[in-house]
């Protein structure tokens, strides 16, 4: 960020909350190999606190990788009645970032297509989704950046089990569907309370939406209250949830794609051929390293 940009946060707890989040970011792209020497990197940006975020963690990064990478910065005018135009490019301009405004009218067609009181977001996000791969394609992007975090992906994961009965969430990193793009989420390790402390010390120039966040039935919310509650009464349970997302026993699951159930038999027949000396200490391990909720749980 320029200092034309940069607001008076030079608190030390400001700097550590920046390198908090920086850690955590640069730990994700680590992880999941999200960005390549060379590669050129779409921030989308919305105009709210978690994209500025990414962006803003993002371009400090780029100073001080290994590597070298390109930021531009793309923002898509949907048209929204009220919607500032003058904001984004003139805090773009201020930190000397390549961008570009993509303007696509999907607010007409969003309130058009989808009844009164209806959740607009899964129409809205494949019209952002297809204008925002088409720029991509068109000028030579080779990773798309978007600002969802921690609290989205553990989100996502309830509403799927909710109410798609699918056990499935937001990945870090994605292939889309045509193979043509690579979708990451550096965030994906930020908790959200800490992008929220974060905007507020930057002082970032939010631009609330006024169709995500005018609906207040959407299931989204409901989920988002229920791990609210959650971590008040439990601290530490989103944080629980999402290390296991990180560590899935598919052989415990009872998925028959993702896990061969069905050749069970012929391993325990070649096992039982050889047979090996196999202590109990050994054969128990796994439920002995569980808590005693759980193991209770496995008993039942």
């Amino acid at each position: 960020m320029t200092d034309a940009a940069a607001k008076p946060t030079h608190s030390n707890n400001f700097k550590k909350l920046q390198a908090e989040i920086r850690a955590a970011v640069g730990k994700a792209i680590g992880d999941y190999a999200m960005i390549e020497d060379g590669d050129r990197v779409m921030v989308c940006l919305s105009g709210g606190k978690d994209s500025y975020t990414l962006l803003d963690m993002l371009m400090s990064l780029q100073r001080s990788a290994p590597i070298r990478f390109e930021i531009v910065a793309v923002n898509l005018d949907q048209k929204q009645p009220g919607f500032p135009t003058e904001v984004l490019p003139r805090y773009l301009d201020e930190l000397r970032v390549p961008f570009r405004i993509i303007e696509q009218d999907t607010y007409r067609v969003v309130k058009r297509v989808i009844p009164e009181g209806k959740t607009m977001c899964g129409l809205c996000s494949r019209l952002r989704r297809g204008a925002l791969y088409r720029f991509a394609a068109e000028n030579g992007i080779t990773k798309i950046a978007l600002g969802h975090h921690r609290d989205d992906l553990v989100e996502t994961l309830f509403l799927n089990l909710f109410f798609g009965g699918k056990l499935k969430a937001m990945p870090p990193k994605l292939l889309s569907e045509d193979r043509r793009h690579i979708v990451i989420r550096p965030l994906a390790y930020v908790p959200e309370r800490l992008i929220a402390r974060y905007a507020m010390a930057r002082d970032f120039p939010i631009i609330p939406c006024t169709l995500c966040g005018s609906q207040t039935n959407m299931q989204r919310l409901v989920v988002k209250n229920m791990l609210r509650e959650w971590e008040q009464q439990f601290p530490g349970r989103v944080e629980s949830i999402f290390s296991a997302m990180r560590h899935v026993a598919p052989s415990q699951l009872a998925d028959p794609v993702l896990f061969d159930f069905a050749a069970l038999e012929s391993r325990r027949i070649r096992a039982a051929a050889a047979p090996a000396e196999v202590s109990v200490q050994s054969v128990d391990a796994d439920f002995l390293e569980g808590d005693e909720d759980a193991r209770a749980a496995a008993c039942e």
